[in-house]
């Protein structure tokens, strides 16, 4: 019997503060002004993606005591921004990533409730965790979590908040017809939670939403990052780029929800992907090259350099070999606010590595960065692009990809014009969206059925 073929699950990231945009292409805008965060969202939208997708950060990232140049752009609080795009869209999901360590379970719940009902039922929440002390000097609160706490945190922040979106119960509502105003009895709303991170009781002020509850993301790739997105998330953001990463992590991450009583449907993997886009295959080859040139100038090289080596490196030639010095292990950093600090566990090991890959390829400091740097990167016509995202989902490598253009706001326009209607041809991408919320764009039951189905089984 012939394998049914998969449908396609696209989504939008836009960009913000990162190290993908080109930000000296005429056609680059702005980050901040609203009318770009609208062009981008209703170009998804008449696309028929499924979702936007908005990072967070809490705090301007720092390299040797200075703000890191990709941040001057600022970054707009995300529920602020997704509530006013609510306004301009019908259609598209409005996912934004809300920190689990820096934040409290009644605030997010309520937020998110409240975009939920604004937006229809559209709104998803990525949860994520924070590590550093610097992020934590913004915050009341301040340091940080070791890295098992952290998930500790995050996971007892998410079912906290699941406890006040599920505290309003559907056959408690009484509706008042004369006044046209909801009553309830006594109980609607009412939560008392004691655990180990939190100790709360009170009342929930959000009726349930339209979704019930958001849909929840996650992305983290750790062991205890596979094991969180297993167990309580819709869908995982991750970043493995071939086609045999892709398939290993996706078989990986999929096994593991038998265990909590969940289905094969009932997580999404949807990595991080780029993508140039031609008329030909060797013009897309080109343009590629000269985009990732733009992306990684020589000062962004030894920045990134610096995020393993944990040293000054300003001194060093980008077009020339390695530092033969070996990085610093100590406990300071000399990157606060970055992630990738703690991407490279092992700095000794990874610059050996990077050594030996150099050494192999003839590479300089910043082609190394370029080489190493990418993530699931579609290169080609829009002919190739749509067969090589078709195959990469029917392999099951994913369920499909959050595209992060290099352009914004208007990096999305081609794919939508052009990738789009390929696949829709081939029969694994919508021409309609199916219904109102963005659970009915993924295909995920009401967590009122999943709750239902775990119960019984």
């Amino acid at each position: 019997m012939t394998k049914p073929l998969k449908q396609i699950h696209l989504a939008a990231h836009f960009p913000g503060v990162n190290n993908t945009t080109v930000w000296s292409d005429p056609k680059a805008g702005s980050h901040i002004d609203f009318s770009s965060f609208v062009h981008f969202a209703r170009t998804a939208e008449r696309a028929k993606f499924d979702f936007l997708f908005l990072a967070e950060g809490l705090r301007l990232r720092e390299q040797g005591g200075q703000i890191y140049d990709l941040d001057v752009v600022g970054r707009p609080d995300t529920f602020t921004v997704l509530a006013a795009l609510a306004a301009v869209t019908e259609h598209l999901g409005l996912t934004g990533t809300i920190n689990s360590t820096f934040n409290e379970p009644y605030e997010v719940a309520r937020q998110f409730a409240s975009l939920d009902h604004l937006s229809g039922g559209r709104s998803a929440w990525n949860v994520v965790t924070s590590w550093d002390a610097f992020t934590g000097e913004n915050f009341r609160r301040g340091g940080f979590l070791p890295q098992e706490e952290r998930y500790s945190r995050a996971k007892e922040f998410l079912a906290t908040a699941n406890e006040l979106f599920d505290s309003w119960h559907g056959d408690e509502i009484l509706a008042d017809q004369e006044s046209g105003s909801f009553l309830r009895d006594a109980k609607a709303g009412a939560f008392v939670h004691t655990g180990q991170h939190f100790d709360i009781h009170g009342q929930f002020n959000v009726p349930r939403s339209p979704q019930g509850r958001p849909v929840i993301f996650q992305a983290g790739d750790s062991e205890e990052g596979r094991e969180f997105a297993a167990s309580e998330a819709d869908a995982i953001f991750s970043r493995h780029a071939t086609l045999e990463a892709g398939q290993a992590f996706f078989t990986d991450v999929k096994k593991r929800l038998a265990k909590y009583g969940r289905h094969h449907d009932q997580l999404l993997i949807l990595p991080a992907a780029t993508f140039t886009l031609a008329d030909t295959d060797a013009e897309a080859e080109e343009l590629a090259k000269e985009v990732r040139r733009q992306q990684v100038s020589g000062a962004t090289a030894l920045k990134h350099l610096e995020f393993v080596w944990n040293r000054d490196l300003s001194s060093y030639d980008p077009d020339g070999p390695l530092p033969d010095i070996d990085p610093d292990v100590g406990d300071s950093h000399i990157s606060q606010g970055r992630a990738q600090v703690r991407m490279y566990r092992d700095p000794l090991a990874t610059a050996r590595e990077w050594r030996e890959l150099a050494a192999a390829n003839n590479w300089s400091i910043r082609d190394l960065v370029i080489e190493t740097g990418n993530r699931q990167n579609f290169i080609g016509s829009a002919e190739t692009i749509a067969r090589t995202i078709n195959e990469f989902v029917q392999a099951d490598a994913s369920d499909g990809f959050i595209l992060v253009p290099h352009l914004t706001p208007t990096g999305l326009d081609e794919f939508a014009d052009k990738v789009v209607p390929l696949l829709q041809e081939r029969g694994v991408f919508r021409t309609e969206y199916e219904g109102p919320t963005l659970r009915d764009h993924l295909g995920l039951a009401h967590p009122d059925d999943v709750r239902d189905q775990r119960a019984a089984s």
